[in-house]
């Protein structure tokens, strides 16, 4: 049984949703969503509630009702608040600046590695070791962030390189001399 597959997801006030067949498009003060789904689920929306209902306790079937009911709550909450990742750069030299619409990091390369902005998705740089990226679609959001990371992943022997703010990183012992 899917618990978080059976629990209903509220509708905030000034959040549209519409269906159409198995496309579920979501609309509010941020931004509009939409997402093709899979045609097993149903999906009900009713008196601002959205529930979900699976065919049959086949193991395809649970796993996607809970997975659509996430997929369709992500898309709720980010029309309405919005997601944000924060990653942190630690190093010397290491850093980040926007030109213009790029962003640039020097992560102890050779060459600064530029970022292209992608629609839909906010790159902020408060400080020269914190980058910010904002948006309305959690998986678009995550992906951008873990990207940025994978420039120059943080490293256990001297804690060097890019890592989410709330990520920690477990630390080695280097070699001992005699």
């Amino acid at each position: 049984m899917s618990r978080i597959g059976l629990k209903p997801i509220e509708i905030p006030q000034g959040v549209e949703v519409k269906q159409d067949g198995n496309t579920v498009s979501v609309k509010g003060p941020k931004g509009e969503l939409s997402r093709d789904l899979h045609q097993d689920i149903k999906v009900n929306i009713e008196d601002n509630v959205i529930t979900l209902e699976r065919p049959s306790d086949h193991k395809d079937h649970r796993a996607l009702h809970g997975t659509t009911r996430s997929l369709i709550n992500n898309m709720v909450e980010g029309v309405s608040k919005g997601f944000e990742k924060n990653l942190e750069i630690i190093g010397v030299g290491y850093r980040a600046q926007k030109q213009g619409n790029k962003i640039v990091i020097n992560a102890g390369y050779s060459h600064p590695v530029e970022l292209d902005p992608i629609d839909g998705i906010e790159i902020e740089v408060p400080k020269n070791t914190q980058v910010i990226v904002k948006g309305i679609d959690k998986e678009l959001v995550g992906a951008i962030a873990a990207n940025i990371r994978a420039i120059r992943p943080p490293e256990p022997y001297k804690g060097k390189g890019i890592r989410y703010a709330d990520e920690y990183v477990r630390r080695k012992e280097g070699k001992t001399a005699k």
